[in-house]
């Protein structure tokens, strides 16, 4: 059972920020609600954002990539993460039991949903400083492996560059990298 402390951790820890100047207010509502409903762009979305915003469409393209590829690039990361941590969802691990383990794989679907926006929206500086502040404090409060979410994070960075040309994948780098390196700066939980 969560806490109430956890449960307000939760609904505050909203990793991106839609402070986009750079486009219509009508672009920014349709990534705005998408990242309300916890769902990626779907295909009527980006229709919607591409007729308001045509020099969107590759970006677009790339984020639907990762769309969807996401159940294949995530089970990717999961199987290095637990290679890499023998142990880590049994008992006295940090994934254990089931249910933390199901949620550490959900938030990397979320990661890969929030840096698809980012792609999507060709925003690099894609990440909200206070919602990464309040996951930060979930993340201690819940006692979140942090070590092993960051390689989580690395793999759904490797396994998402493998469905793009190598121009391409230096090109999406620094969005994955955006995420990698501000959760790097976590502090663990005492």
């Amino acid at each position: 059972m969560l806490s109430d402390k956890v449960k307000e951790l939760i609904a505050k820890s909203r990793i991106v920020s839609f402070d986009w100047q750079d486009y219509p207010e009508s672009v920014v509502n349709i990534f705005q609600q998408a990242d309300d409903e916890s769902k990626y762009l779907t295909d009527e979305d980006i229709a919607q954002i591409e007729a308001i915003a045509p020099n969107l469409a590759s970006n677009l393209a790339q984020g639907k990539v990762l769309r969807d590829r996401v159940v294949e690039i995530v089970s990717n990361a999961r199987a290095v993460v637990l290679d890499a941590n023998p142990g880590i969802t049994e008992p006295g691990g940090g994934l254990y039991p089931p249910v933390r383990a199901e949620a550490c794989w959900r938030d990397f679907w979320h990661f890969l949903r929030c840096i698809s926006y980012g792609v999507s929206g060709q925003q690099i500086d894609y990440t909200s400083d206070r919602g990464l502040n309040y996951m930060e404090q979930l993340y201690q409060e819940l006692q979140v492996p942090l070590n092993a979410m960051i390689l989580g994070l690395e793999q759904l960075k490797v396994f998402s560059l493998k469905h793009f040309e190598p121009a391409t994948q230096d090109e999406l780098k620094p969005y994955f990298d955006r995420l990698i390196q501000s959760m790097s700066q976590f502090s663990a939980a005492d």
